[in-house]
């Protein structure tokens, strides 16, 4: 036992941790969105796209949370116009403001000659240094997801069912893909302390996928999704912990392998149910 609690008996360690549920639960209920919209890549746009923003808010001296919010909003917005007046796809409007963001934010910290740690610690998070601060900004950006998760679910529902159902019934389903947009970037930029801009998919991703394979309800998948994230956030860091290896990654990558292992668990399960099914009799015995 010691083993598993001498880790988290620590007082850095035991806020990662409850910053990383907050993190998870955030992610679980958007990454369920994120999974059932196809939205992925817009995911791993709004991750990259949060570079620059905290690039420049760390150079300024600027809260980095803030530069993130003020990069990803900027992303979606561009997304859209070039959507709607560009005349291009969605995934043609992400690639390019995704490349374009990512290059920006390399050059701001390359032109920095005292950017090194800073930048290891946007790209791959620092989640053993979230402070009281953090867990506030944490559980600010929990309960507006939730609020907003329960307000728009009919909506959401059905733009990912029939999106012209949708607009028949009222539900405004524009309106509805802007607001989905809006709770992707507040996930990424919560997630962003703990795992960085470029792990952050992983935890949007990993858990969703993973609770995909048990519940085909949404609300459920939701909260096991939260679920898997939290065990995966505490795997990860007593795994961080023992192994000696980078935080933010070894959540991340845990929370991936949440996905294969769920899905490895539920094909076995599948296969056996197979091997002991009753065989259906033959022709001449259902005869008789």
């Amino acid at each position: 036992m010691s083993f598993v609690l001498d880790p988290f008996a620590v007082a850095f360690v035991q806020r990662a941790l409850l910053g990383g549920a907050l993190v998870a639960v955030v992610c679980g209920v958007v990454g369920t969105w994120v999974v059932l919209r196809g939205m992925a890549f817009l995911g791993e746009a709004m991750a990259h796209g949060m570079l620059p923003g905290v690039a420049v808010a760390t150079l300024v001296g600027f809260p980095p949370m803030a530069g993130a919010a003020v990069s990803a909003a900027a992303m979606s917005i561009g997304v859209g116009m070039l959507q709607r007046r560009g005349h291009l796809s969605a995934d043609t409007s992400i690639g390019l403001l995704f490349v374009a963001s990512l290059s920006l934010g390399i050059i701001v910290i390359s032109a920095s000659r005292s950017f090194a740690t800073d930048a290891s610690a946007i790209l791959f998070g620092d989640i053993l240094a979230i402070g009281a601060g953090d867990l506030l900004a944490l559980g600010v950006a929990l309960a507006i997801t939730l609020v907003v998760a329960a307000l728009g679910h009919r909506a959401f529902v059905a733009l990912t069912v029939d999106p012209r159902q949708a607009q028949l019934l009222g539900l405004r389903p524009r309106a509805a893909h802007v607001v989905l947009v809006g709770l992707v970037t507040l996930a990424v930029v919560s997630a962003y302390q703990a795992v960085g801009s470029l792990l952050v998919v992983g935890m949007l991703l990993g858990p969703a996928v993973a609770a995909g394979r048990w519940t085909r309800r949404i609300v459920p998948t939701m909260v096991l999704a939260a679920a898997i994230g939290i065990v995966s956030v505490a795997a990860g860091l007593l795994l961080s912990w023992h192994l000696a290896t980078a935080a933010g990654a070894t959540v991340a990558f845990t929370a991936i392998c949440s996905g294969a292992v769920s899905t490895g668990i539920h094909a076995l399960l599948g296969a056996l149910r197979r091997t002991h099914a009753p065989a259906l009799p033959t022709l001449p015995e259902r005869t008789a």
